[in-house]
């Protein structure tokens, strides 16, 4: 449901004093009173310049820009929705745009809390928003043949305590014929973080048509973090999912 700061050694085993000009015919000066006499030179000049009063003095920097490493959850997690939000789940994006999200949810994934799978925050209504691989949910469904026949409407995950799941996928075929496949699964915790959901047969309705199809089926999903509006998955062979509450947290 978060890189180690660098830092840098600076050695001060020598004094960088001022170089004087070896002039001919003059008398030599002692390098120790000559750096006496700068130091302070440099006191007096300081406290000349700390006693006057300065009106509207200001300092500016440079902007600089703030790496993802710096950003808050909430605002990594806002970075997340504009990527993905109008994207059909993540099919029109580009593999630039792709990789762009993987760094974010990557980054965002520092700020799991220990044991996600124990947290009720996991229960309700979910909204699949993307997914890296557009294969992985509704299956032949959301295949690139599959896309030309079905337009996907929804794409939900109910998540009921203690230990159901619901997963919804709507669509129309063809542009004029609705339909919906949903399947039933019972939740299987792993350990912290790794879930296991066992699927019955799906369901599917299409227009006053229901019937049941295929067999049982089983994933596997690892939770890599979770608060009151966002979850964020990765299955077992690499695929992210990004999920958005459906209904505000009361």
């Amino acid at each position: 449901m978060a890189s180690s700061p660098a830092f840098s050694v600076v050695s001060f085993s020598s004094v960088n004093t001022e170089l004087s000009v070896t002039r001919p015919n003059l008398v030599p000066v002692n390098p120790r009173l000559q750096f006496r006499r700068i130091c302070d030179l440099r006191v007096r000049n300081f406290r000349s310049s700390a006693s006057r009063n300065v009106v509207n003095a200001s300092v500016s920097f440079p902007a600089q820009e703030v790496s993802p490493s710096q950003r808050r959850p909430d605002e990594l997690a806002a970075s997340i929705f504009s990527k993905v939000t109008q994207t059909d789940r993540g099919v029109s994006l580009t593999k630039e745009q792709h990789l762009q999200v993987a760094e974010l949810t990557s980054e965002l994934s520092k700020y799991c809390i220990d044991s996600p799978v124990t947290c009720p925050l996991i229960f309700g209504e979910w909204d699949v928003v993307y997914c890296s691989n557009p294969t992985s949910p509704g299956g032949g469904f959301r295949s690139g043949f599959g896309r030309l026949i079905f337009k996907t409407n929804e794409m939900i995950q109910v998540v009921e305590a203690p230990d159901i799941v619901r997963n919804k996928v709507s669509f129309s075929a063809l542009g004029f014929l609705d339909g919906q496949v949903s399947l039933k699964g019972k939740l299987i915790v792993l350990d912290e973080k790794w879930i296991k959901v066992v699927f019955e047969p799906p369901q599917l309705k299409l227009g006053s048509v229901e019937f049941q199809f295929g067999g049982e089926s089983e994933v596997q999903l690892e939770i890599t973090y979770i608060d009151d509006k966002l979850r964020l998955g990765k299955g077992s062979r690499g695929s992210v999912f990004v999920f958005q509450r459906r209904k505000p947290i009361v």
